[in-house]
């Protein structure tokens, strides 16, 4: 006769059932993500290898991540009505069958289209990921899975270039597609044995299908407009209707978001101070983040004429302090608040930039140049996209965590084809004589950008309270109140 197991041998069980959830869940994360910045490291080979500019080429990026931002919030909706586990299983079979097409593009318009239904089913993943974790977690604990699944997905942003160098210069950069497909496979056939499904049961209908396209048509006619404006002129009719266009629907995709009977974009959250701060802080970061990444690999390889791996190796330093402290940071937030964290992050990374612009030049001098200012990029990484990522659902319930960390994977995304376009924009086309000067304007620019994202959390309360019959979205605790 068997004897029944002992509550902590249950215990100790469920706590590595969760654990194997928690690191399927992150790797998950871990591979889409990659793919926002792991293209950039070969951005000049295949530039040259589909013989296009620059410009042209951005929209490789920029197509995945303006999909990406789309489709977060939809297939958040998605897995609720016909399963958490269902819509990341194929999210990931879907994410590898379009890596598979990117490998094989004949050419940059194939690339482009072929990115654009891999951002699609990467969507699919990010949010049923985390909620597949968080009920495997006791309410004490979650914040911590939070801090994980979020440090994951900033690891793979930052390390995208480093792993990118190493499949192109020995393989080929069509390798760094092709490698998501064994991946996903394994992840896959554990995925089916592992996880459990679950599903909301007053989940119903699917997303606003216009508040969808609106989501991804205002930052795309924006980053058309700021890509476009160097070369055509920014008096040209299309980059001036660019930036009007843009400005025109987005009031009316707010307006879409607060009458759809299913919103896109859930208004009632950005209700939540926290929420809102966080968000902007987001956007404002990840423009800083995904220009610099792009502009230090370009640079690498176009002033100090570094080869691919050689550039991406100089790269390393950065990504290995962010994997450094990314879980750190995570834990210190959760010990004294989000808000010094995500400051002191923000003046690292300015402090960074600023080094960069001052100390580099055309002369490669990489220990006493580059490596002080990567190092400074790196604290302020990791310092701040994991700890946003929890930042911004820490005000809300924990039902409610999948899609504040939808939203807040969006305006990540956002900011990252806003940041492809600045660098674009800002770089312009310079001779040999100037270019090192425009790339210190650019590290100027992002330095900018990055020091708002801490000045942001420091906006004032304007008001105590909602006006009558308005109720937060969700009660904000007091302790996060006071971060």
């Amino acid at each position: 006769m068997s004897t029944p197991p002992s509550v902590p041998d249950e215990q100790a069980a469920a706590r590595r059932h969760a654990l194997r959830v928690l690191a399927l869940g992150s790797l998950g994360v871990f591979v889409v993500f990659l793919d926002t910045t792991i293209v950039n490291v070969a951005f000049e080979t295949i530039s040259r290898s589909f013989d296009t500019t620059t410009g042209h080429l951005a929209w490789v990026l920029n197509a995945y991540s303006l999909v990406f931002a789309a489709m977060l919030i939809p297939a958040g909706r998605l897995a609720d009505r016909y399963g958490r586990k269902r819509i990341f299983l194929i999210g990931l079979a879907g994410f590898a069958a379009m890596s598979a097409l990117c490998g094989l593009a004949p050419n940059a318009g194939f690339l482009i289209a072929a990115r654009a239904l891999q951002a699609v089913f990467a969507a699919l993943v990010v949010p049923t990921s985390i909620a597949l974790i968080l009920p495997e977690f006791p309410a004490a604990r979650r914040h911590v899975a939070v801090g994980t699944w979020g440090a994951m997905g900033a690891a793979a942003a930052a390390l995208g270039p480093t792993i990118g160098a190493l499949l192109t210069e020995y393989a080929s950069w069509r390798w760094i597609f092709l490698v998501n497909v064994p991946i996903c496979a394994v992840m896959i056939f554990f995925g089916a044995r592992l996880l459990r499904e679950s599903r909301d049961p007053q989940a119903s209908g699917i997303p606003d299908p216009i508040g969808v396209v609106l989501v991804a048509a205002v930052p795309a006619l924006l980053s058309f407009a700021i890509i476009e404006g160097p070369s055509r002129g920014w008096s040209d009719p299309w980059v001036i209707a660019g930036f009007v266009l843009a400005a025109a629907l987005l009031p009316v995709f707010v307006r879409r978001s607060a009458t759809a009977a299913r919103p896109v974009m859930d208004l009632a959250l950005f209700k939540v101070r926290q929420f809102r701060l966080v968000n902007a802080a987001t956007l404002l970061f990840a423009t800083a983040f995904y220009g610099m990444l792009l502009s230090n690999i370009i640079f690498l390889q176009t002033e100090w004429h570094y080869s691919v791996l050689r550039a991406a190796l100089a790269s390393t330093p950065g990504p290995l302090v962010v994997t450094l402290i990314a879980r750190p940071a995570s834990k210190l937030a959760g010990s004294i608040g989000y808000r010094p964290v995500l400051l002191a992050g923000a003046v690292s990374w300015a402090a960074g930039s600023a080094a960069f612009a001052l100390a580099v030049t055309s002369s490669p001098h990489w220990a006493a140049h580059w490596l002080p200012a990567s190092v400074l990029i790196g604290i302020g990484i990791g310092l701040t996209l994991p700890v946003q990522s929890g930042a911004a659902v820490e005000s809300l319930p924990p039902a409610r965590y999948g899609l504040g960390s939808a939203v807040n994977a969006s305006f990540r995304q956002l900011g990252a084809v806003l940041g492809i376009s600045v660098f674009v924009a800002v770089l312009g086309t310079p001779g040999p004589a100037s270019a090192v000067d425009a790339f210190h304007r650019t590290w100027w620019v992002f330095a900018a950008i990055g020091l708002a994202a801490g000045a942001v959390l420091l906006v004032p309360r304007l008001r105590r309270g909602a006006p009558a019959g308005e109720a937060p979205a969700a009660p904000v605790p007091a302790e996060a109140q006071a971060r």
